[in-house]
Order: C-alpha cells, then sequence, then structure tokens
C-alpha cells in the first residue's frame, strides 16, 4: 500500500492505492500538481482562476475550458436535482457573510480584519437563478448573467476526488479522501472494506460511528466547521439560497453516503440545509443515499436515515 498526503483546495488530501510498482507510484506522486491544476481553473479565491475571470465578464459568452465546462454542467445538474437548494450562484451571499476569503486566510485574519461589528442584522444578497445561466456547447461557452457570479465550491471538490480515485483505481484499490470527502474503488486488497469515521462534532479526536464501503463516496457538511464572526455572532459557510443568509438548521453535522463524491456532497448538504425532518424525508427518496444526521435541539443526537444502518459498523455513539 502507498499513501501521499498534500494540500490543495484549501484542506488536506490524502490518496490511498492498494498496489505496487513504479507506475502506481508516479500516478500518486502526480496528484499534487493535477490539483493545482484544477484549482487553476475552478478556485474562486485566486484572483488569476479560470472561474474567476469567467465571473469578471457578465452577460458576455465566455468560452471556457473542458474542465470549467464539466464542473458547471454537474453544478447546474445538482441543482436542478435539489430545486436550487444547493446552486453555484451564492457566490454573493457567502460574500455578504463574510465568507470572501480562503477559509485558512480567514481563520488567520479573522482578529484582524474581520471584528465583530456589534448587533444589527446580517447583510444578505438574493441568490440569482441558476436558470438563467447559458451554455452553449457546440462553442463551450458559458454566459453568466449580469448579477450572478458563482462558486463551484463543494461539487468541484468532489468532482476532483472523484477523477483522482479513478486514476488511482487503474492500479488497485484506491480512495482519495479530499478535506472530508472521501472516495473509494473497490475493496481493499484483502477484500474487506475501508473504514470511514465519521467525526463527533462535540468532541475532537473522537469518531461516533465506522461506514463500512467498499465503492461509493462518504461526505459531510456542518456548521461546526467555517465559521467567523461578525456582527456579534458567529456564521457558517452553507448558505440557504431561500433566505441568502447561512442556514439556520436543527442539524450540526450530515454525513451522506452516495455512489459519487459530489452526489455525496449535494446529499449531505441538502439534508443540512432542509433540516432533520425534511432532510430525512428527501434522503428517503433518493434511493442511492443515505445520511447520518448529528441534531443539537432539543437535545444532541444522531438521527440515521433507514439505508445508512446498512453501511454501519456498529450503533452510533456520541462521547
Amino acid at each position: 500500500m502507498a499513501e501521499f498526503h498534500f494540500r490543495a483546495m484549501g484542506c488536506r488530501i490524502l490518496a490511498i492505492v492498494e498496489a505496487e510498482g513504479e507506475a502506481a507510484l508516479a500516478t500518486l506522486r502526480a496528484l499534487p500538481d493535477l490539483f493545482d491544476a484544477w484549482e487553476q481553473v475552478l478556485s474562486r479565491f485566486r484572483d488569476d482562476s479560470e472561474l474567476t475571470q469567467l465571473n469578471r465578464h457578465p452577460g458576455q459568452p465566455v468560452p471556457v475550458s473542458s474542465v470549467l465546462w464539466d464542473v458547471l454542467r454537474l453544478s447546474l445538474a445538482v441543482a436542478e436535482r435539489t430545486d436550487g437548494l444547493v446552486t453555484p450562484t451564492v457566490l454573493g451571499a457567502l460574500e455578504a457573510a463574510g465568507y470572501d476569503r480562503s477559509f485558512d486566510i480567514l481563520e488567520r485574519t479573522a482578529k484582524d480584519a474581520l471584528p465583530s461589528l456589534g448587533d444589527g442584522p446580517l447583510p444578505s444578497l438574493p441568490v440569482p437563478d441558476w436558470r438563467a445561466i447559458e451554455l452553449d456547447a457546440a462553442t463551450r461557452s458559458v454566459v453568466v448573467p449580469v448579477g450572478t457570479r458563482l462558486d463551484l465550491g463543494g461539487v468541484a471538490k468532489g468532482w476532483a476526488a472523484e477523477q483522482a480515485v479513478a486514476l488511482l483505481a487503474a492500479y488497485g484499490p484506491a480512495l482519495v479522501d479530499a478535506g472530508g470527502d472521501i472516495v473509494v474503488r473497490g475493496p481493499r486488497r484483502d477484500g474487506t472494506p475501508w473504514l470511514i469515521g465519521v467525526a463527533d462534532p462535540f468532541v475532537e479526536e473522537h469518531d461516533l460511528a465506522l461506514i463500512a464501503l467498499s465503492s461509493g463516496a462518504v461526505a459531510t457538511s456542518g456548521r461546526d466547521y467555517r465559521r467567523w464572526q461578525r456582527y456579534g455572532r458567529h456564521f457558517h459557510h452553507l448558505i440557504d439560497p431561500r433566505t441568502g443568509q447561512p442556514a439556520e438548521t436543527d442539524v450540526l453535522t450530515a454525513t451522506a453516503v452516495a455512489p459519487t463524491g459530489w452526489e455525496a456532497e449535494m446529499v449531505a448538504k441538502v439534508a443540512l440545509l432542509l433540516g432533520s425532518r425534511a432532510g430525512i424525508e428527501w434522503v428517503e427518496r433518493y434511493p442511492t443515499s443515505a445520511v447520518l444526521l448529528v441534531v443539537e435541539e432539543p437535545r444532541p443526537a444522531v438521527i440515521l436515515s433507514s439505508r445508512m444502518v446498512q453501511y454501519l459498523v456498529s450503533e452510533p455513539r456520541l462521547a
């Protein structure tokens, strides 16, 4: 087994392949450059990225690369499947809430650059309709409407994890963990599934459950991470497009299992945004997915969708 750790897309990446030989190792070692190339296309935090350039030309047809084309189409498919609850058009609302730079920088500069500004309403921006984005397949060009800017966020990260694990799986069983977006292909060489811990949001270094997965993806969305303080309150990065503000929900974290990384990202985010009752109902209608929710009210508890039990090694328990 060979593994490689590096940073990309604002998070830690772990890549594992259970294979021998120089070709597998060379592919593993090439991943940081691949992720850097994808980030150069897809990041809203890079001033010279292709996505940033697209956002700077509203109302105009802009030819785009195959990578941006594929991820944008995927993001719009997610928006359609979720009736716009997960949409790439939230960038204005994210920035209004304070998420206007990478989280690494936001954490380092929060005390100086983002002081608490006292009481008052959080400024919010309406989230534009994703259906107004125009795609021309013949020219592979995109028109982003005036007043709309895009953040490809979790879909881009899930897509990147999928691309990376597909490259590694050509040599043997593989796993890629992109900041908690985990994709696996094939059971391990001894025939056992990969074991993936579900973090307890209340206790550091404690897993409340283990997920056994031979192929597929796991992703977690949570209000316990990527938080900052403004206007005397704490905010998080999960925007509810219905309000244009960070979601108010009883779900603290949502961990989803689905066939692909982008689907797991989508399911986890929907379950969190809708809240525990409506979130579970939505997931139950999506037959290839499962979810584990940690809620805070009326007391901390774990809620499972019906299909999640088939993936769990034991009954989940909060510390």
